[in-house]
């Protein structure tokens, strides 16, 4: 779909929402893994700023986003009620985590037949964290993983006296270091809190206190696993969100215009380095006589890609952020498969204004 077009299609979800519509994106491409970022915020003030009044009656977010740092739903919240009288979240397909604790904050969520929340319990990750041997970074911690570890020790297994339960946790502490053990409950604090904030900028405190308290026990911790997807009919009669049903004509409308944004991020097509890397081999390239399914890559061959990690789009303004990356062959494996190294060369936002509307006949 040309950009002109999407720009037509933001267009008419604002007319029939009565709304200013701002799309947030992030890539949730097989293998190229993007999340909600502090950067976007600031990116989301520059489309706020082209707005035509302060405030104006309903800013809409169409969200899709497998999630991120967890503080950044709460600053956008924050600024989309400084320039808005009411907040509105369109879901077409993901939102997950950090995405879910931004329609927490919204007056109203609607969600395609498609789409899907997700539980709000974060996965930790800093420098005391255990450290994948094979890639060498940090694995990431769930909050809620520790919780059941030591659920399991006392209500499963059934271990309930002090020194065997303390034998338990230092087991745990020998595989996880505990400032990083430390690191996860201030971090269920921290998102507990932030989702209540949230929802106490539509909500009230006194009155809706046993529904705020429900609704955070259940996304943070009641439905188990980080993964679980919560439709639209869960969401509303379970969770007892601000959730509705898009109409047959805007349900039309938002899923077309999530596809478009889906074939720009490319999110049906698997990030695949190491053919990346063949497709730059001369063709027909040699095989390796030892396994001749694999062509041999010389050392040093690399290529250059281009990718889309987020989208930030109004009908005034297009934001995006790109990376370049290079992938350079530095070995062979076991298997004679080449070993393949990613290099960042840039990233960062780029900015352009709507194209204007072609001339009436």
């Amino acid at each position: 779909m040309a950009h002109a077009d999407r720009i037509e299609l933001i267009k008419k979800i604002e007319a029939q929402r009565g709304s200013h519509v701002i799309c947030y994106l992030t890539s949730v491409r097989p293998g190229v893994g993007a999340s909600m970022g502090d950067d976007a915020v600031r990116t989301m003030f520059d489309h706020l700023l082209l707005l035509p009044e302060r405030p104006v009656d309903k800013i809409d977010i169409f969200i899709c986003s497998n999630g991120g740092n967890g503080v950044v739903p709460w600053r956008l919240i924050s600024l989309l009620r400084e320039f808005a009288k009411s907040v509105g979240v369109l879901i077409p397909y993901r939102a997950y985590s950090a995405a879910t604790m931004l329609a927490l904050g919204a007056d109203e969520i609607v969600m395609h037949p498609f789409a899907e929340m997700g539980p709000i319990d974060p996965t930790v990750t800093n420098e005391y964290n255990p450290v994948d041997p094979h890639t060498q970074r940090p694995i990431g911690i769930s909050v809620e993983d520790v919780k059941a570890y030591v659920s399991f020790i006392k209500d499963t297994v059934g271990i309930r006296h002090e020194d065997e339960l303390i034998r338990a946790i230092e087991i745990l502490a020998q595989k996880v270091h505990p400032l990083a053990l430390g690191n996860v409950e201030r971090f269920i604090s921290q998102s507990r809190m932030i989702a209540k904030k949230i929802l106490l900028t539509h909500m009230n405190n006194d009155s809706d206190r046993h529904k705020i308290d429900e609704t955070i026990e259940t996304l943070a911790s009641k439905l188990y696993f980080h993964g679980h997807p919560i439709n639209r009919k869960e969401a509303r009669e379970e969770l007892g969100l601000k959730v509705v049903d898009a109409p047959p004509p805007l349900e039309v409308a938002m899923w077309e215009l999530y596809k478009s944004f889906e074939e720009e991020l490319r999110n049906r097509e698997l990030f695949d380095p190491m053919g990346e890397i063949y497709r730059q081999v001369a063709d027909p390239a040699p095989l390796d006589p030892n396994n001749p399914q694999i062509p041999i890559v010389p050392i040093a061959s690399f290529t250059r890609l281009n990718d889309k990690l987020a989208i930030v789009e109004s009908a005034r303004l297009t934001s995006v952020f790109e990376r370049t990356l290079r992938l350079v062959v530095v070995g062979s494996g076991q298997q004679g498969e080449p070993l393949i190294r990613s290099e960042t060369l840039a990233q960062g936002w780029g900015h352009s204004t709507a194209p204007e509307p072609p001339p009436a006949a």
